[in-house]
């Protein structure tokens, strides 16, 4: 699985060559906040609405694909449910990280751009979520490429584990 860095502005979306675009979003995360936010205004309150007509609640295992339409250059969009946010742990992100992997190797998605769950509210560090992410991702086989989205300082973050590991990948040839 390659791993690179998308940072939570749309400007940097829109180079996006294809792929997905993964959501995920608490069932008590309202306004939504981080990447599903950003979404959601450049989808003129899609997301907002299918909340509010309770066709999307954030209730754990809950999941919807949608069409992108011509505002966002993704093929796909897929939100992911992660529950009430209370009970969010590295435990649940572990959980919520294996699942969405395996939805989206069912689903054929070989590129994908993901904010790791619990992000944009804070509830993981941007370090932590990289890390606990690759462990889940070395055992589960499924290969691919994915765009992981965050903060400028989160992304400072993650770059210093990616560099690591490009090292130690490149030193082990």
């Amino acid at each position: 699985m390659s791993v690179h860095l998308l940072g939570n502005e749309l400007a940097r979306w829109d180079e996006q060559q294809g792929g997905a675009l993964l959501l995920t979003v608490f069932a008590d995360e309202r306004p939504l906040r981080g990447a599903a936010g950003l979404a959601d205004w450049r989808l003129c309150g899609r997301l907002s609405r299918l909340i509010q007509r309770g066709r999307l609640g954030g209730e754990d295992g809950e999941k919807l694909l949608l069409p992108p339409g011509r505002r966002l250059p993704f093929e796909r969009i897929l939100v992911f449910g992660l529950g009430p946010s209370r009970r969010f742990g590295e435990d649940a992100y572990r959980a919520h990280v294996r699942w969405i992997r395996e939805v989206a190797a069912k689903a054929g998605l070989r590129a994908y751009a993901l904010q790791p769950p619990g992000r944009a509210t804070g509830l993981i560090g941007a370090r932590r979520a990289l890390e606990l992410w690759l462990e889940e991702t070395e055992s589960d086989g499924h290969e691919g490429e994915v765009s992981l989205i965050d903060s400028p300082s989160g992304q400072k973050d993650m770059a210093e584990i990616l560099r690591y590991q490009r090292k130690r990948r490149a030193g082990a040839r």
